[in-house]
């Protein structure tokens, strides 16, 4: 085995640690936050539907082609997604903006605005970072709902395919950012990206 097989090797067995980590990781209680869809308020209970399992994707808005990316690569996964769990996406853009932008890259994901207020605050992906993008996990069990796990979207992560397609032939995230001819890049972004069809 070369060094480059072992590391495979390596990053597989530490995915599957990860993945036990989480399994085992404990329920933390949240209340139920109310945002804000293009039909008026909706309750974090809501968004569940049927499901007992809610992926809750964090997007910074449509000033964010990386968060772009993420939300067209997962696009694809929703019907196999919600066959079983209930999926939404939100940003701080109000409902309007929300469903342009998913109109224009053909999203379906059900959307809603928390306008950047107290449930980003307080449900970050990350710990005081305030608009980080990722995606949290969230149980509803006997009507409370739990926090179950959470992870950063970025460059280089486990959740965009992108950026294992690109090593294979030995680009990294810094070296790629995404561009797309047919998306209009707002006069300031939220990732200091920069838009090189500008």
């Amino acid at each position: 085995m070369n060094e480059l097989q072992q590391a495979e090797k390596d990053l597989f067995e530490l995915t599957q640690r990860v993945a036990e980590l989480r399994k085992d990781a404990p329920l933390v209680s949240v209340k139920n936050y109310v945002f804000e869809d293009t039909d008026g308020n909706v309750s974090l209970k809501a968004l569940f539907g049927s499901n007992k399992i809610l992926f809750l994707i964090h997007n910074m808005g449509q000033g964010c082609q990386h968060c772009t990316l993420w939300a067209d690569g997962l696009n694809g996964f929703i019907p196999h997604i919600e066959s079983e769990f209930a999926l939404a996406l939100v940003s701080k853009d109000n409902p309007d903006t929300q469903r342009r932008m998913a109109n224009s890259r053909q999203w379906r994901f059900k959307m809603a605005s928390h306008g950047g207020g107290e449930y980003i605050s307080e449900q970050s992906v990350l710990k005081g970072e305030n608009n980080m993008p990722g995606i949290v996990c969230y149980v509803l069990e006997d009507g409370e709902i739990f926090r179950k796990n959470s992870a950063i979207f970025g460059p280089g992560d486990e959740f965009c395919s992108q950026w294992n397609l690109l090593s294979l032939a030995g680009i990294s995230e810094n070296e790629w950012v995404p561009q797309y001819d047919y998306w209009n890049a707002p006069s300031v972004t939220d990732d200091d990206s920069t838009n090189l069809n500008e």
